[in-house]
């Protein structure tokens, strides 16, 4: 990749301390990861949930594909409630439902394992929660949950960010011992906006520029304007390791590194792209105070209250019915 002269300031920012600070320059910069991505179990094993190429696989790029993890009846209880969720939420005023830009329909909702006994009981589900402790290296809590609907025709984007810069910045998350795990309730194809991931991406930090105003969730759970890495350091991460579409049929899942680049494309096909997302956090990644003195976010983007390892659990679609 050629760097111009313009580009300098962005060249010197290369040799700023290995820390994971952002937005507290006027320029961006790429660290190397200083944290594991595969963890040592702790203490009390994890049941092997992974087999050795799966766990490359994951080490390597940063995130993994399992297909068909959950079966068509699963899905089709998981696809009714989160329906049965958008219209009942959509009516009333909840702080944890986050509207589409322009269209005003239901974009987001979030601390849907809270709010929901069926999500409740799907984070506790070994197929995906014994990954998560794998991967980890310990017990896991939810830090976060939603389910994102990307309705057909009006469906925006969602900008390219790595979770943990805004995790570590906003949240006060002291190390990148998380991953976001994305279960699929509508096929995911190359039409309408499937979540797109940088591979390799996770294993560099990119700090971004600008000052976090307080309260930014209000308005970056819309649109990101603050934490948006730098283009030409996209450019390199996308060089080295190229894009990968998430594409799947539901009831696949990825699990991903809160540390690796992702975003996704609008949707203009009548046919939504809808996705529920559990953010596991090692329970010894507790957060702690955000950086700059911001004002921690709300319990239903970030959990700090209560915080319990859980428990595994199968799932039973009969008995959440």
């Amino acid at each position: 990749m050629q760097t111009s002269e313009s580009d300098s300031t962005t060249t010197q920012s290369l040799l700023r301390p290995a820390s994971y600070m952002s937005r507290d320059a006027t320029t961006s910069a790429i660290l190397a990861r200083n944290a594991p991505v595969m963890y040592e179990q702790s203490q009390n094993p994890a049941p092997a949930a992974l087999n050795p190429a799966q766990r490359d696989a994951y080490s390597e790029n940063g995130f993994l594909i399992l297909p068909d993890l959950f079966s068509q009846e699963e899905v089709t209880s998981l696809y009714n409630e989160m329906q049965a969720m958008r219209e009942d939420f959509s009516s009333k005023d909840y702080e944890e439902v986050i509207a589409e830009p322009g269209s005003g329909e239901v974009r987001s909702i979030f601390d849907v394992h809270r709010l929901n006994r069926l999500f409740a009981d799907l984070v506790r589900d070994p197929r995906v929660l014994d990954v998560a402790r794998e991967i980890l290296g310990s017990e896991v809590y939810i830090h976060q949950s939603r389910i994102n609907y990307k309705p057909g025709f009006t469906g925006k984007e969602f900008y390219w960010h790595s979770d943990f810069e805004t995790w570590h910045t906003e949240d006060g998350m002291p190390s990148m011992r998380a991953l976001s795990c994305s279960i699929l309730l509508t096929d995911n194809d190359e039409m309408n906006g499937p979540l797109m991931l940088i591979p390799g991406s996770h294993k560099h930090f990119i700090s971004c520029v600008g000052e976090t105003p307080d309260e930014h969730y209000k308005h970056s759970l819309k649109k990101q304007e603050c934490g948006v890495p730098d283009e030409i350091l996209l450019r390199y991460l996308s060089d080295l390791g190229g894009i990968t579409s998430c594409k799947g049929k539901a009831g696949s899942v990825v699990f991903f590194d809160s540390n690796t680049m992702h975003g996704s494309n609008g949707n203009i096909t009548p046919y939504p792209r809808s996705n529920v997302f559990f953010v596991y956090n090692s329970i010894e990644n507790q957060l702690q105070a955000p950086q700059s003195g911001l004002t921690p976010r709300p319990e239903y983007i970030a959990a700090r209250n209560d915080i319990a390892a859980l428990e595994s659990e199968p799932l039973a679609i009969a008995e959440a019915a």
